[in-house]
């Protein structure tokens, strides 16, 4: 079993990577491009062993893990370049949707 890391690990860990490997980052118009096809190549999985559509040939092979965990990678890039603590900025979002939404779902009736 692979270890497991926390978030601001893992932001470090890619920061690493990107100055050992990668050269230097993109730019950030260039990483947000990059995440939004990330994003479309995890939709497309979704939509097909999820969804109603078919797999092709080619899509067959395709792994949602890996795919997901190329979404987090320029995820933390973006974060990494803006300067963002997404262990920060994810705490402070859990408590944010936790206040705004404590009773929000529980009352909802579509839900039960």
């Amino acid at each position: 079993m692979m270890n497991q890391i926390g978030i601001k690990e893992a932001q470090e860990k890619v920061d690493q990577w990107i100055k050992k490997y990668g050269v230097r980052y993109f730019n950030e118009l260039t990483n947000m491009a990059i995440l939004t096809e990330e994003v479309g190549e995890v939709a497309r999985i979704i939509s097909r062993k999820y969804g109603e559509q078919s797999f092709k040939e080619s899509d067959k092979k395709v792994d949602l893990a890996d795919e997901m965990a190329d979404v987090l990678w320029v995820l933390m890039c973006l974060a990494n370049q803006t300067g963002v603590d997404l262990n920060e900025a994810f705490q402070k979002n859990l408590e944010k949707k936790t206040h705004r939404d404590m009773n929000r779902h529980l009352a909802n009736d579509k839900l039960k």
